[in-house]
């Protein structure tokens, strides 16, 4: 069955087709079929765009515009590859052919290579002579990175405690220029971190970084093709170059990171056994103050140093620093609840997505600021980070309309709606929301009192209002009962409220305040 290619695999197609290189070389260094590169070159080459805005296009947009698949059947090439493994176990056996492991093998898959193809591909892919090669590296081309098999360590100042830390090393291969830093672990975060740093330290863009099978790297290794961890290859996307794994097992593939490993351990490791450090920051910066030391040694047979050979070759060929660092980004899914939010499963936190969105599975990306929405690749919502668990964060453009209506709720909105109607309706708003300790029980009292103008008119409601402000009765029930009765309609009620007399009337055996005195 033919694989779709990922929309990130087109974009690192692209870049490389930009730095020059030929189709073939892309699919040597993507470990894509040469026939997969050739089809999608073409399909780029027939689109209306040019490759530099190609590259600039959103994943959504290539996705759609070259949603074509590979030609090459990927899982019975792996067959044969599998196969040859077994091939080579019996390669000194007396009495081995290659026809006989042929009819073998075209017994025991349901769609086999022809013995001339099985020949080719396995010539291809074995030499019958195998030996030492010497490589030569082109200035730029690659940034081989790995971590130290032996860790440093410092010491806690609160308890006492040696922690261990890991060691990065990075080299680029023409001019040896090598970059070492400690960090806390293996884990993608620190890993993407540290190659930020190196590229940063290099000053420029190799066209592409080559690491070993380590899983913060590789979500899955294989000898022939490795799928590369996302937020590596987001990595990778933002710096404009790719991730070229090693083989499994081939630690031939990366020599020269693993000479510079020991030479660190000679150079560095060496002369600071006897120190105590306290800090992870501490470590780094006598790190870097040996690491000035080491890349300005001369080699022996060179006569020059590892910077001034960076200095005078390597360096015009990096690709420039983009203008803005990259920021770790990682990935989770959520279901958009009926509410209009998704959980966020490392925070335990609640962000907002457009309300048509409920129950559709989402995926979000985020970073140490910010956490994205994706839908189908299109982004849906975008939220800075807020790393206090069990909040709910809303934008209020994401809620339905009754649910911005809710959101708007208080004091100063029902003040306004009251207006409408009159200054005694403003006053017994007020009256209303000062008499409860619960706000939201307030809100709904005065959202009936408003809600009485359209059965009797915004006059009749004032006029009510103003009898319950006079009698101190100035709540939802005894307005109603007020318009209900039409109380407010009586002119003998009005005119003793506008008189302004008090309801007791007066009388000659009534006593005064003289009298307890």
């Amino acid at each position: 069955m033919a694989n779709k290619l990922d929309p990130m695999d087109l974009k690192q197609i692209i870049t490389l087709h930009l730095d020059g290189y030929s189709n073939r070389k892309i699919a040597s260094t993507l470990s894509i079929s040469r026939n997969t590169v050739n089809t999608y070159m073409q399909l780029f080459a027939a689109s209306e765009y040019s490759f530099k805005e190609l590259l600039s296009f959103e994943t959504l947009q290539l996705s759609e515009l070259f949603s074509s698949f590979t030609t090459v059947d990927i899982q019975r090439h792996n067959e044969l590859m599998l196969y040859f493994e077994t091939v080579n176990k019996a390669r000194n056996h007396p009495g081995f052919t290659f026809l006989y492991h042929y009819n073998q093998y075209a017994d025991s898959v349901v769609n086999p290579y022809s013995y001339t193809q099985f020949m080719e591909h396995y010539n291809r892919n074995y030499k019958q002579v195998k030996g030492s090669m010497k490589l030569e590296h082109e200035p730029g081309k690659e940034m081989y990175i790995d971590f130290a098999g032996k860790k440093l360590s410092y010491v806690d100042k609160q308890t006492g405690e040696i922690i261990p830390v890991e060691v990065f090393v990075s080299i680029l291969p023409n001019s040896q220029y090598t970059y070492v830093q400690v960090c806390a672990s293996q884990k993608k975060e620190d890993l993407i971190q540290c190659c930020t740093n190196a590229l940063h330290f290099y000053g420029g863009v190799p066209l592409a970084v080559v690491s070993d099978n380590l899983k913060s790297a590789v979500s899955r290794s294989s000898k022939y093709e490795a799928q590369i961890n996302r937020s590596f290859k987001d990595f990778a996307s933002h710096y404009g170059c790719v991730v070229n794994p090693t083989r499994a097992y081939s630690p031939q593939d990366k020599a020269l990171v693993e000479n510079a490993v020991h030479l660190v351990y000679q150079r560095i490791y060496y002369p600071i056994r006897d120190m105590t450090f306290f800090s992870l920051e501490e470590l780094n910066q006598e790190i870097q103050t040996r690491l000035v030391h080491y890349n300005q040694l001369l080699f022996q047979r060179k006569e020059a140093s590892r910077v001034e050979l960076f200095q005078s070759v390597e360096r015009q060929y990096l690709k420039p620093l983009p203008c803005t660092s990259y920021q770790i980004k990682d990935y989770t899914r959520a279901k958009v609840q009926k509410i209009g939010y998704v959980y966020f499963s490392p925070d335990k936190s609640y962000y907002s997505v457009p309300y048509r969105y409920i129950g559709h599975q989402t995926t979000i990306h985020y970073t140490n600021t910010t956490v994205e929405v994706y839908y189908n690749h299109l982004r849906i919502a975008l939220h800075k980070r807020s790393f206090a668990k069990g909040i709910y964060t809303t934008e209020k453009e994401h809620l339905s309309s009754t649910h911005q209506y809710y959101t708007n709720w208080s004091p100063e909105f029902f003040k306004k709606q009251a207006q409408v109607h009159g200054d005694n309706v403003v006053d017994c708003v007020e009256r209303i929301l000062d008499n409860v300790e619960y706000p939201e029980i307030g809100y709904k009292r005065v959202m009936g009192l408003i809600q009485l103008s359209k059965s009797y008119g915004s006059q009749r409601l004032d006029n009510a209002c103003q009898l319950a402000l006079k009698e101190n009765i100035a709540t939802y029930t005894h307005i109603k009962n007020i318009l209900h009765h039409k109380m407010d309609l009586n002119q003998e009620t009005i005119q003793q409220l506008n008189a302004n007399t008090p309801h007791i009337p007066s009388h000659t055996n009534i006593r005064g305040a003289s009298s307890y005195q």
